[in-house]
């Protein structure tokens, strides 16, 4: 068994098209569980009588202090994507401004690492 499969503790695929989804569970090196979400998209190029496949790769780490975080905003966004309200109560932040307050507080809002 590699080091790669001894810390994938779950794993779920989603297939979308052209893409596919993977959400794993894994086991960090002091025994926390943290999510790994990466979107894989097939890429294509080359001549139509000998294409060439390739794979273009993102990643999200997720960690469990923020696992409550993010599973709200993002039910959120959801909804909102689904055609639901935008909730008055907590306007959405610009990207920008998010960042520049988690610079000046010193406090990184949800710690997501992404690895392009």
């Amino acid at each position: 068994m590699s080091d790669l499969e001894k810390d994938l503790v779950y794993s779920e695929s989603v297939k979308a098209g052209k893409r596919i989804y993977y959400f794993d569970v894994k086991l960090s090196k002091n025994g926390d569980k943290y999510l790994s979400i990466t979107e894989s998209k097939k890429i294509v190029d080359g001549p139509q009588d000998n294409p060439r496949f390739s794979f273009e790769k993102h990643k999200l780490f997720l960690y469990k202090e923020d696992y409550d975080k993010f599973q709200n905003a993002f039910n959120k966004a959801l909804e909102v994507a689904k055609g639901g309200p935008i909730p008055e109560a907590e306007e959405s932040k610009d990207v920008n401004s998010a960042a520049e307050e988690s610079n000046n507080s010193g406090n990184d809002p949800f710690n997501v690492e992404l690895d392009f």
